[in-house]
C-alpha cells in the first residue's frame, strides 16, 4: 500500500515537474512497470539522443531501489550490452548508496549525470572504461556512433517519404499526359489513315 500510493506521488511529480530532458510514465496499469527517457546532454557524444530505459519497481519500495535498466542500446563504460546500469543508487548498502528519501526522479537524473561523466573506476564494461581513459577520442567516435544509430529519431525520413510521393505523385501524372498524348496521338493518326 506505501508503495502504490508513494509511486501515484511520484509519478504525479514527474509528470507536473520533470526534471530537465527526463520523462517518466507508467505503462498500461501496472503501476510498478515504468517507462522512461532521458534526452542525450549537449557536448556529450550522447547529444541528439533520446535513451529509453526500462524502470521495474519492486514490491518492498522504497526500501529497495528500483530496477532500471536501457533499452536502447548505448556505448557507455557503466552501462552492459542488455542494458544493465552498474550505479551506487540501484544498489543496497553496504555496496550500494540506495535510500529511501531517494526516488525514480532522483535515481533518473543521477543516471542523466552519469551518461555525461563515466565513472571508469567501477566499470560494468572494462574495455569500454579502459578506451575511455586511454582512447578518449575513440570512445567518443564510438558513443556518438551508436548513439546516431540507436538514438536519433529519423524525423527527416519523414519528409524524406513525403517528398518522394510527391515525385511519385507528379511522376505518374507526368506519364499519365504522356499516355494521354499518345493516345491521342494513335487516334489522330487513326483518322487520318
Amino acid at each position: 500500500m506505501q508503495r502504490a500510493s508513494r509511486l501515484k506521488r511520484e509519478l504525479q511529480m514527474l509528470s507536473t515537474e520533470p526534471p530537465p530532458g527526463i520523462t517518466c510514465w507508467q505503462t498500461e496499469e501496472r503501476i510498478d512497470d515504468l517507462r522512461a527517457q532521458i534526452v542525450g546532454g549537449v557536448e556529450t557524444p550522447y547529444e541528439g539522443g533520446i535513451f529509453s530505459l526500462e524502470v521495474k519497481v519492486p514490491e518492498r519500495y522504497p526500501f529497495e531501489p528500483p530496477k532500471m535498466r536501457f533499452l536502447t542500446p548505448i556505448y557507455h563504460p557503466n552501462i552492459d550490452g542488455s542494458g544493465r546500469i552498474c550505479h551506487d543508487a540501484l544498489k543496497l548498502p553496504p555496496k550500494g548508496a540506495w535510500k529511501p528519501s531517494l526516488n525514480i526522479s532522483t535515481v533518473l537524473t543521477s543516471i542523466q549525470l552519469l551518461m555525461a561523466e563515466p565513472n571508469p573506476d567501477d566499470p560494468l564494461m572494462a574495455d569500454i572504461a579502459s578506451e575511455f581513459r586511454y582512447n578518449k577520442q575513440m570512445f567518443m567516435q564510438k558513443a556518438r556512433k551508436c548513439t546516431e544509430e540507436h538514438a536519433v529519431q529519423k524525423t527527416t525520413t519523414i519528409l524524406e517519404i513525403s517528398q518522394n510521393n510527391v515525385r511519385e505523385n507528379e511522376s505518374s501524372r507526368k506519364r499519365e499526359a504522356s499516355g494521354a498524348q499518345k493516345e491521342k496521338g494513335k487516334l489522330a493518326k487513326r483518322t487520318c489513315v
